[in-house]
């Protein structure tokens, strides 16, 4: 019997090399920048600093949602093939390209009745949608069957904490995550939000800092207190072009825990687009989030 084909997408975050000697099958988000539309494709077409350093320079790239039709492609391939499929896909809570997977879905089944196709709304982003693809990886290559697989994602899903903290406000500004004046009013003062993604796959505001080091190290806090077993994990540090950065907050919690794995990748752009340059993220697991 074939293993089941695991799906991803490009606001998994995994790192390009992970994505292809495991030969991960994905679909690519896209954005909008210097007047053409890119695949979010894991920095294959366009360099993550290349990118950064435009957004910092005042170019102001936009995003859209995956839309039905390429998902109805990719579905097609692996129905063709008999195959069995389990797509986990980025938050519905922050882009509609999961409603566009599940359309789909019913249009494949519609035209070929055995496809085995299951969708799964990871309520996730970035590395914590990527720590959920990986562990699945890892099922798989154990010999997992697809309901074991299935099963063990959805039971552990919501307990993949997403821990962030931005440079700027300004982006968070210009999403509508909060005001502007409250943007202005944190530049001033050198506030650094801390924000985690919610039961709903939301991203939430939960406590401000003054100062870069401070957030990085309330980063580092979040994970001291709520994650379990450290020893048996992966964690995972997403950055938008701050590699210092993270590899800062990668010895920081080096000094207490150790950790099965740490994997560490950019933000793409999709992700990148919205959180901006300077955003630093952990990602592991607890009781709960």
């Amino acid at each position: 019997m074939r293993p089941p084909v695991i799906m991803t997408d490009s606001s998994s975050d995994l790192p390009l090399g992970y994505i292809v000697e495991n030969k991960v099958p994905f679909i690519s988000l896209t954005y909008h920048f210097k007047g053409k539309d890119y695949p979010d494709d894991f920095g294959n077409t366009l360099d993550y600093h290349e990118f950064y350093d435009a957004v910092r320079a005042g170019e102001m790239p936009s995003t859209s949602q995956v839309n039905v039709q390429t998902y109805v492609d990719k579905f097609r391939e692996y129905a063709e093939q008999g195959a069995t499929l389990i797509y986990i896909g980025f938050s519905s809570g922050l882009s509609g390209s999961l409603q566009s997977a599940q359309v789909a879905k019913k249009t494949i089944l519609e035209e070929y009745r055995q496809a085995d196709i299951t969708v799964i709304d990871s309520l996730s982003a970035s590395l914590g949608q990527g720590l959920l693809v990986y562990y699945a990886y890892e099922l798989r290559n154990k010999g997992a069957s697809k309901d074991e697989i299935i099963s063990w994602v959805e039971e552990n899903k919501l307990k993949v904490n997403h821990w962030f903290t931005v440079d700027s406000l300004d982006h968070l500004k210009r999403g509508g995550r909060i005001s502007g004046a409250a943007a202005a009013v944190g530049g001033l003062l050198n506030i650094k939000p801390v924000l985690k993604v919610d039961n709903e796959g939301r991203l939430t505001p939960v406590t401000k800092v003054q100062g870069r080091k401070k957030s990085i190290r309330m980063l580092a806090e979040m994970l001291e207190h709520r994650i379990v077993r450290p020893e048996e994990q992966v964690i995972a540090i997403s950055h938008g072009d701050c590699p210092d950065d993270a590899k800062l907050l990668e010895s920081i919690l080096k000094e207490k825990f150790s950790f099965r794995q740490t994997i560490i990748n950019q933000i793409g752009p999709v992700i990148g687009s919205h959180a901006g340059p300077g955003t630093l993220a952990v990602f592991f697991m607890g009781q709960n989030r």
